[in-house]
């Protein structure tokens, strides 16, 4: 306890007190000895107060050590210290906490902010005036085709103008940009904001992908505009055909010539307004009523139905869903015909000449609970000109075909909440359709 008490600052400043006041008594009385004696204790006095200033700086010096090494674990002793080094010892100490606090709840900012970012539907990257990624989240990641993102070269193997558009795009600037990738074509909208971050230049991307934007405006701009011509097909058909009929009835002892003019006319109107009837199917989709049910029974029952009706013994269709007990939210009715109008179409590809004909039935979901549902088929691969069109009303590559079926089934798809993409691979010689249901 002794020691502990010449060590404290106390008894340092009280030795000071008392040697300057006797070495200006001796000074004042002409008592040089003693005046010499008294100065030396005051620079004894001062150098213990200086060394204890210097042992109270290295704490601080090496408390702020520690911190800059991350290292909050230290902790000054305050039990058997005497009343100053205590006090300063519980300063330093609560000084620590709160640095410790401060920098733990930094961490939990930024932790909930990251799981804010990556929980968001649009994609976030941050990136320098070098190209260098300083964060993205899971959405950019994805729409990229990325597992990690570090800089802006990476994306030269997908597409050279994606890369230079990261790179030149400026703040309040917005671009869309199109490029092919394992999930098929893909069109993003960029928006670009900036700001110092460390002392950097940055610039903050925001990242949306347009796909299902564009094709509600495409769709739209089809039904409407077919619409108008089965309006107009039919107010022009419907009169020819009526009234070939009536001539018909009303002068059945016309020569063979005129009656079988007659007959062409009226044959040909009513195919011509079946064929409009069939478009209507387009613009006139029910709403759908959708209900839980399991995908593996259903995919069972679309697999029977599409062999029982298309004759193809050369063609194996085998069918993988995971997990058993899949399920899906949707309109069974409207789905089971996207399903069977695939199957179809997958069967035509292969034909009756390719003996190894094969058709995959895949299900599964990934962690967010998206179900997606495949029909794969190793027919000839469909041209990427082609490719493009493919779900264009009026169009198609079958020499008797329609060209609905697959505007449809985007339309039933687009309605179900969900959507439908076409992967095609001639290297494989594979083509796929996917059914996304969110």
């Amino acid at each position: 306890m002794l020691k502990r008490f010449f060590d404290s600052l106390t008894f340092r400043l009280f030795f000071l007190l008392v040697a300057t006041v006797a070495a200006t008594y001796f000074a004042l009385n002409e008592i040089w000895e003693w005046l010499s004696i008294t100065a030396l204790a005051c620079f004894f006095a001062l150098q213990l107060i200086r060394r204890l200033y210097k042992r109270n700086a290295k704490k601080i010096a090496f408390m702020f050590d520690a911190i800059d090494n991350a290292d909050y674990a230290f902790k000054y002793a305050t039990s058997g210290s005497f009343s100053n080094d205590k006090l300063v010892n519980n300063s330093l100490n609560r000084i620590t906490k709160i640095l410790f606090q401060a920098k733990a709840d930094a961490v939990q900012k930024e932790k909930y902010y990251e799981l804010i970012m990556d929980s968001i539907t649009t994609g976030i990257i941050v990136i320098d005036d070098n190209g260098y990624i300083y964060q993205s989240n899971n959405e950019a990641l994805r729409l990229l085709g990325l597992s990690i993102f570090t800089h802006a070269k990476q994306l030269r193997r997908i597409d050279e103008k994606l890369e230079n558009i990261l790179m030149n795009i400026q703040p309040g600037d917005k671009q869309q940009i199109t490029f092919t990738n394992e999930r098929g074509v893909v069109h993003l909208s960029i928006r670009v904001s900036e700001m110092t971050l460390r002392e950097k230049h940055v610039r903050i991307m925001a990242i949306n992908d347009i796909n299902s934007e564009l094709d509600d405006k495409e769709i739209d701009s089809w039904i409407r505009l077919t619409r108008v011509l089965t309006h107009e097909i039919m107010n022009s058909i419907t009169p020819i055909t009526s009234l070939s009929d009536t001539l018909i009835s009303i002068h059945g002892d016309a020569n063979t010539e005129i009656r079988n003019g007659l007959e062409v006319i009226s044959t040909t109107g009513k195919s011509l307004i079946s064929f409009v009837e069939s478009y209507r199917k387009f613009t006139h989709i029910p709403e759908p009523h959708p209900s839980l049910f399991y995908v593996k029974k259903f995919a069972k029952r679309m697999v029977q139905l599409a062999t029982h009706h298309n004759n193809f013994p050369n063609i194996k269709v085998i069918m993988s869903v995971e997990p058993d007990d899949l399920i899906v939210y949707a309109d069974e009715n409207l789905i089971s015909q996207v399903v069977l109008n695939l199957l179809k179409n997958a069967m035509q590809a292969i034909g009756h000449e390719q003996p190894d004909g094969l058709i995959e039935v895949k299900a599964c979901c990934n962690e967010e609970e998206t179900v997606f549902i495949e029909v794969s088929n190793n027919g000839p691969a469909i041209p990427l000109e082609e490719a493009e069109h493919i779900f264009i009303p009026f169009f198609t590559t079958k020499e008797r075909g329609s060209g609905i079926g697959l505007s449809i089934s985007r339309q039933i798809m687009r309605l179900s909440g969900g959507s439908i993409t076409l992967k095609s691979n001639p290297a494989i010689q594979q083509t796929t359709f996917t059914l996304t249901f969110p």
